[in-house]
């Protein structure tokens, strides 16, 4: 079969002829219908992420999957050939998180073999290319809301980084009742995305009058919440600014720098607290699955392109450069 492997030593990503997978006892082999490509996956074949419990040196990628139930492995009675199912994009073993596409073989390929636990039922009427990116570019963004910062309705909330992860962040806000949603990105056809997403207001990070903008929205109270899906230095010292009494910023994108707190007097008396973020919880799919299932979502207009498998190096680098502003890239075996 064909798939999508990178050499982490070498930081080779290339499309490789592989044997078809075989499912062990509790394991089940699905053919992939679709699978999104993030900016993690960008992240690993530059080498700014390495895996940390690979075995080898090579992987196939993606993290994002949905596809059909293939063959059940020995042991395996909870899915059946033809089940229409989403992968959770991991799962614990021995203490330690391991990442699908990372840490063991993605999505990127024809078929991927995953352990039975981690499979959500699909149903019929959710289109694969929309179900591959619920467990991450949709579920991360709703654990950090409803369980890392415990945002409630009414709350005042910022959203820095419109982008794959922050566009389904204002669309989740505006689902539980935040107001205002308040997005914030230098680029304006992000802004415009997060208009059309929900988000009540949306502000230029690099505009002179940029404070008092969101003095204004906030009614001169400050943020209850602010989101950083950015993972940049700076976003993290304005979001601080930006915080009310009590306001809590939550780090969903990944930097790797030291945080500094100018004010760390201020903030104390404040009351502030910054909290981080990782992924999702295993409860967080089935429940946006189910959302989903009922209306109350809609992935429709996240996929911003359906790519060949054969193609995904060209995907990668429309990702990495911005390339008509993405919200997600899907590929499709």
């Amino acid at each position: 079969m064909l798939a999508g492997r990178l050499n982490v030593e070498t930081k080779e990503f290339a499309l490789q002829e592989v044997p078809i997978p075989e499912p062990g006892p509790g394991f089940v082999r699905v053919k992939v219908g679709a699978a999104g490509v993030c900016l993690s996956d960008v992240h690993l074949i530059q080498g700014l992420l390495r895996p940390q419990f690979l075995q080898g040196s090579e992987v196939t990628l993606g993290h994002e999957v949905a596809g059909t139930v293939d063959l059940p492995g020995p042991g395996v009675t909870s899915a059946k050939p033809g089940d229409r199912v989403v992968i959770q994009a991991g799962y614990e073993y021995n203490g330690a998180t391991l990442t699908m596409g990372v840490d063991y073989d993605g999505g990127w390929a024809e078929y991927v073999v995953v352990p039975a636990g981690v499979l959500v039922p699909l149903g019929d009427d959710i289109p694969f290319d929309q179900a591959s990116i619920i467990p991450d570019a949709v579920s991360t963004p709703w654990g950090a809301i409803s369980s890392t910062a415990d945002v409630r309705a009414g709350e005042a909330v910022g959203v820095w980084g419109i982008g794959g992860l922050g566009a389904h962040g204002v669309q989740l806000l505006r689902l539980i009742g935040a107001a205002p949603i308040i997005a914030v990105d230098p680029i304006a056809e992000a802004r415009e995305r997060a208009l059309e997403f929900g988000a009540d207001y949306a502000l230029d990070p690099m505009a002179e009058d940029f404070p008092d903008a969101m003095k204004a929205a906030t009614a001169g109270k400050g943020l209850d919440v602010a989101l950083d899906f950015a993972g940049v230095d700076a976003v993290r010292a304005q979001a601080i600014k930006c915080l009310g009494r009590h306001g809590r910023l939550v780090l969903v994108g990944l930097s790797g720098t030291p945080i500094t707190i100018a004010d760390s007097t201020g903030f104390s008396f404040a009351r502030k607290q910054i909290l981080g973020h990782y992924g999702s919880e295993a409860h967080h799919v089935p429940q946006l699955v189910n959302l989903t299932r009922l209306g109350r979502l809609d992935f429709a207009k996240s996929v911003s392109g359906r790519i060949p498998l054969s193609e995904a190096a060209q995907a990668v680098k429309a990702l990495d450069t911005k390339e008509g502003n993405p919200i997600r890239l899907v590929l499709i075996p």
